[in-house]
């Protein structure tokens, strides 16, 4: 790490911009996110992720590594900037921060994104709300191999800060696009990509569908779940059967249930 800024004054109109980008509206007019730790900023890097800037302290380190990746952040084009800790702790989004925080572009993602695969498994996202739901179902996503994911109608920032943490760099590896429920079908129906709705009502369990082949995985918001919308176009009904007293999961554990057992079928397919 040869060439950085130093900013000592929390004055300073960078400062102030990256404080800014804890809002949703100053996010979107600035068309910017900030990333905060090291796994996070590391993937974003290794995924070749549009990186500007990088705010460090020393001070805050929690391991050995961070001088190296401050170098590759260097090597490809970002430009370092030291604070002092005061200023990244007014900076953080959490309550205990690393010492690194980068600031990058937000990219537009529309369905040209997603790329077609022979049976490739899918995933439809219909107004998820919770921004910790929507970064643990990307994560589930990465984890059990999804082709892509199409989040419809959003209710939530997919760069807001806690979406990124949530799903652990996962953003930066699963394609996905933005778009309406109705684009979303027209896309799916026209590559002949079936959809699978998670409803209450109906009787076949999910681990009885053939997850082998093209297939949607359709999940809905966290309150009432998928509109009648979904429920009425998709091609198969599927249900998690509960066996507590409990009636639901939460919608990032019933997505993981489904990827898993997708995961599961296409693995035993191979062997």
């Amino acid at each position: 790490m040869k060439n950085f800024l130093e900013i000592t004054s929390l004055q300073n109109d960078r400062i102030k911009e990256i404080i800014k980008l804890k809002d949703r509206r100053s996010r979107d007019k600035l068309s910017k996110t900030f990333l905060e730790g090291y796994r996070l900023i590391s993937r974003a890097l290794d995924a070749k992720f549009p990186i500007e800037e990088c705010y460090f302290c020393p001070e805050l380190f929690l391991g050995s590594n961070e001088d190296v990746l401050l170098s590759k952040l260097e090597e490809s084009g970002s430009m370092l900037i030291k604070v002092t800790s005061t200023i990244l702790t007014k900076m953080a989004y959490r309550e205990r921060p690393e010492g690194l925080i980068a600031v990058s572009k937000i990219k537009k993602h529309s369905l040209e994104s997603i790329r077609l695969v022979e049976n490739g498994l899918y995933l439809v996202l219909e107004s998820i709300e919770k921004p910790g739901n929507l970064g643990s179902i990307m994560r589930a996503a990465d984890a059990s191999g999804v082709n892509g994911i199409l989040i419809c109608d959003k209710r939530t920032d997919i760069y807001n800060p806690n979406v990124l943490t949530a799903s652990t760099g996962a953003i930066f590896y699963v394609p996905f696009a933005e778009c309406s429920s109705e684009e979303a079908l027209d896309w799916l129906n026209r590559n002949k990509i079936k959809t699978l709705a998670t409803t209450p009502h109906t009787d076949l369990s999910y681990d009885m569908i053939d997850l082998t082949q093209s297939v949607a995985i359709v999940v809905g918001t966290e309150q009432v779940g998928l509109t009648d919308y979904w429920i009425e176009n998709c091609t198969i009904k599927t249900v998690i059967p509960m066996n507590g007293k409990i009636d639901s999961l939460n919608v990032a554990i019933a997505t993981s249930v489904i990827l898993f057992e997708a995961s599961r079928q296409r693995r035993l397919a191979v062997k």
